[in-house]
């Protein structure tokens, strides 16, 4: 099943949630992404019924094997897009706005030739440091 960008969305930020607190709550993901708690429940039982998320024992959200792999892959992509538009002067509040849609549309091969022109740059910058 191919996630829509809401669902990668909710995704990301169980995971972000997880790493912040330890714990993710449906709760806690209606409070971050500013959504009603009966539309957080509705996209959990999707993401639930689709495989990605489980409930925990207490009540949390847990991400499946294969919902936490498209979680970090979402995440990763966020991370490398926001340091490469802050690399570029852009403020970091919008670098993290825009992070927030580009990496959901950016193809693979767009996104490994940005890597890889980041870490040339990059490079090349510490290498003019040392000269």
């Amino acid at each position: 099943m191919k996630l829509q960008e809401s669902g990668e969305n909710y995704l990301e930020t169980i995971l972000i949630l997880e790493k912040r607190n330890g714990i993710a709550r449906s709760v806690d993901v209606a409070t971050e992404l500013g959504f009603s708690k009966p539309s957080v429940s509705r996209a959990v039982g999707i993401l639930k019924e689709a495989g990605y998320v489980t409930i925990g024992s207490i009540g949390q959200l847990v991400l499946t094997e294969s919902g936490r792999a498209i979680a970090q892959n979402i995440y990763d992509r966020h991370c490398f897009i926001a340091k490469c538009l802050t690399h570029l002067g852009v403020s970091p509040k919008t670098a993290e706005m825009d992070a927030c849609r580009l990496e959901h549309v950016l193809s693979e091969e767009t996104l490994a030739c940005m890597k890889a022109h980041f870490q040339k740059y990059t490079a090349s910058d510490a290498n003019r440091e040392l000269e």
